[in-house]
């Protein structure tokens, strides 16, 4: 049996309960309008800078057209690097 290297204390407990407080309150707030575009951006961003980092020279904007579908210029091993990256992203 595998014993966890952390335990569960009564402060984390509450301050999972102030952060499940604070969901519902944003979301009958109307803050929340469930927009998923900045969402989208950061993950397009979090996509580019990842294949940055391994020497993947795409732009982002070849990065936004290739997990749109469009077609766009790069070598292929580069374009299927940015497809993988949003297979793994989800």
């Amino acid at each position: 049996m595998n014993i966890p290297a952390y335990t569960i204390s009564a402060k984390a407990i509450d301050f999972v309960a102030r952060i499940a407080e604070k969901i519902v309150e944003l979301k009958d707030s109307g803050a929340y309008d469930g927009n998923f575009q900045m969402r989208r951006t950061n993950r397009l961003r979090s996509i580019h800078s990842s294949l940055a980092i391994e020497n993947n020279p795409l732009s982002l904007a070849h990065v936004k057209d290739i997990i749109a579908g469009k077609r766009s210029l790069g070598l292929p091993q580069h374009i299927m690097e940015v497809k993988n990256a949003k297979l793994e992203s989800g």
